[in-house]
């Protein structure tokens, strides 16, 4: 005779505060997008054709970063953001999503950043006068918080490797970073600061999204023990 084990029903657990920064305009942004999203639908537009538009228009940002032309950094930076933003909208509205297309999203988002970022040190170094000073503060500065604006997606990347959800937004993530870098481009007094922002918004995103794996893969552990332990109780 088997035994009735009863059903137990958890507590619902407090939902942690999530830091999602500027990623939380992403909804209302995507919604400005509609019409783009809905001619890609019509005229079967590759999802990775956005990808590389986007990267297209980093790589331009990144020059008139270096340049210092500041009002079409922000319109590249912009569209950059909606290459990154029209790729999984594409993906989702033509049911075309795949596990490959998740590789090229992230390639691209990291080819775009370090684009973006050689602008800036390249900007960073004309802040000494006449040519070109790469040996100063400035620039250490700029690549320093390229390196540690790498950090995020590493977390998020190795929880996602070990099961747990992609984590985006902030409170420093990709937008953040864009609107740093302009703002580091249309005032180059503030170039020290923002750099040193950049790297405490880092490293304080990289600890939110470690923690958010950590607590999340838990949960999975515990539920697969309990999972385990009421079908040996069954049995």
């Amino acid at each position: 005779m088997k035994a009735v084990v009863p059903a137990v029903t958890p507590l619902p657990a407090k939902a942690p505060r999530k830091w999602q920064g500027l990623y939380a305009l992403k909804p209302w942004y995507t919604r400005r997008l509609t019409p783009i999203v809905n001619l890609a639908v019509r005229r079967h537009i590759s999802p990775d054709v956005f990808t590389v538009a986007g990267v297209l228009a980093a790589g331009v940002a990144g020059v008139t970063v270096a340049l210092g032309w500041y009002p079409l950094t922000a319109v590249f930076l912009a569209l950059r953001l909606a290459g990154a933003n029209l790729d999984g909208a594409v993906a989702r509205a033509r049911g075309v999503s795949r596990p490959w297309g998740f590789v090229v999203n992230e390639i691209g988002d990291r080819a775009s950043d370090l684009l973006t970022f050689a602008g800036l040190a390249v900007w960073a170094a004309r802040q000494r006068g006449p040519g070109l000073h790469w040996l100063s503060w400035p620039v250490l500065m700029v690549l320093v918080a390229a390196l540690a604006a790498t950090l995020p997606t590493f977390a998020s990347l190795a929880g996602a490797a070990a099961g747990a959800p992609r984590r985006n937004g902030g409170p420093l993530g990709k937008t953040e970073r864009c609107l740093f870098v302009f703002l580091a481009t249309a005032f180059p007094v503030i170039l020290p600061v923002v750099a040193t922002q950049l790297v405490n918004g880092s490293l304080i995103t990289t600890v939110l999204r470690l923690r958010a794996a950590h607590r999340e893969l838990a949960a999975k552990r515990q539920d697969a023990q309990a999972t385990q332990e009421l079908a040996v109780l069954a049995s």
